[in-house]
């Protein structure tokens, strides 16, 4: 992700969960790994860049602390803002002199690959997962070409969160575990609520977070890659199927207002928190809770249900990546960073239980979910299903022109057929999907 858009908060209140290579890329890991020696290593000082506001000091310092024990070497911890982070990072990554290690927003990673900035570490990476299966959402973006250029460093995902006491005056009294007990739990509640304002369920045409999972649920891609070129496929017929069902179902449930805004105009947290919608999907109950602290007892979560019995909608996750500059002067202390932030114990003990973010591979979220309040523990096994953004660098360019949101909109207020908006999308996928950065 280009910016954080979700926070991080202590586990004790909720989980914070709360959201892109060539073969001419970064030096390669196999050699590096070689570099250096045990003895030359505890006089030396690796510097990693960190972003504001992701990681709390003591998180951070719980990994610095893993790594020093492994290697005997120190830490310089340098905080950057996220404002022109991209043209910092790329700045810095073509000097003679950068960072060592480089926090990036996951889906940001091609970027930098492309442009030979970052070490190729696919060598490295059964050594640091240790057996792990890193999560889709975090490493697939950071395989580019078949050839991994960064390491999950945690997540952040979205989930439905839900008032109760709406629903239990509806008549539903047990949160849902199929798609159909889930439309069907809405239907009560619609039927319950006559406000022509109130949503059963808010879902904004323009908020691509909760319509792509039904694309991903039907079978569908946004893009696919055959031979180096990435093609839009939300014309395929499973795609078509996908955005069928999203439109239904946002048109069904959510009001009619939402169809052309996106989650912040208006925002959807004041909508839940003052009562007009009963439920929404977003990364954490915080900013519904900190609008109206009397609702606090009164929220529920489950993730949201796949058409498929027994199964999750895959959901996208966002979230940051470690990686090694390929111009770093300490290669083999760069990877063993990326190997302390990875491993069971500091992402056990830092990344979810201090810091309360989603964990890097699916073996931690079973180990880590039943030790998360109720409200928390929806979204760790929401995460167990991502899917990841298409790993090219013009992935950027969709995010930052926000032309998918326009795209979703089209077909929520039905300006255009899901065909007709898929077939104008798909053409500029296209372009910027195999557009050189």
């Amino acid at each position: 992700m280009h910016r954080r858009t979700w926070t991080a908060v202590a586990v004790g209140l909720a989980l914070a969960c709360t959201v892109t290579a060539c073969s001419s890329g970064g030096g390669s890991a196999t050699k590096a790994g070689s570099a250096g020696t045990a003895g030359s290593a505890k006089a030396r000082t690796l510097t990693v860049w960190y972003m504001d506001g992701d990681l709390s000091d003591k998180a951070v310092a719980a990994i610095n602390a893993a790594f020093t024990k492994a290697t005997g070497a120190q830490v310089k911890v340098q905080i950057q803002e996220w404002d022109n982070i991209n043209t910092k990072l790329t700045t810095a990554l073509a000097g003679d002199n950068p960072p060592d290690v480089l926090e990036i927003g996951n889906t940001d990673v091609p970027m930098f690959a492309a442009g030979g900035g970052l070490t190729d570490i696919t060598s490295q990476v059964p050594d640091m997962s240790a057996g792990q299966t890193w999560l889709p959402g975090l490493i697939g973006p950071a395989t580019v070409d078949s050839k991994v250029y960064a390491a999950p460093l945690f997540a952040g995902n979205r989930a439905v969160v839900y008032n109760k006491t709406i629903w239990a005056k509806a008549g539903v009294t047990a949160p849902p575990t199929s798609f159909a007990e889930f439309t069907a739990d809405l239907d009560k509640v619609k039927a319950a609520n006559h406000a022509a304002d109130f949503s059963a369920i808010n879902m904004p045409g323009k908020y691509w977070y909760s319509a792509l999972p039904f694309v991903w649920d039907a079978g569908g891609q946004i893009a696919v890659n055959s031979g180096g070129k990435w093609t839009g496929a939300l014309d395929s017929p499973a795609a078509q199927q996908g955005l069928q069902a999203w439109k239904t179902f946002q048109n069904t449930y959510s009001a009619a207002s939402s169809r052309d805004v996106n989650d912040r105009t208006p925002d959807q947290n004041a909508l839940f928190a003052s009562g007009k919608t009963s439920a929404i999907v977003v990364t954490s109950i915080n900013t519904a809770v900190k609008d109206n602290p009397a609702i606090k007892d009164q929220i529920g979560t489950f993730p949201f249900p796949s058409t498929t019995p027994g199964k999750t909608q895959p959901v996208f996750l966002g979230g940051s990546d470690l990686a090694v500059a390929a111009k770093s002067k300490n290669q083999d202390l760069g990877l063993a960073y990326l190997k302390a932030a990875t491993s069971t114990a500091v992402q056990t003990s830092a990344i979810v239980g201090i810091d309360g973010w989603t964990p890097a591979s699916t073996q931690l979220l079973d180990q880590t979910v039943s030790s998360l309040p109720p409200t928390s523990q929806a979204f760790f096994t929401a995460a167990k299903n991502s899917v990841a953004t298409p790993a090219t660098p013009g992935w950027g360019t969709i995010e930052a022109d926000d032309s998918i949101n326009s795209f979703l909109a089209d077909i929520a207020t039905g300006r255009k057929s899901p065909a007709a908006a898929a077939k104008a999308f798909d053409a500029h996928l296209d372009q910027a999907l195999n557009a050189t950065q």
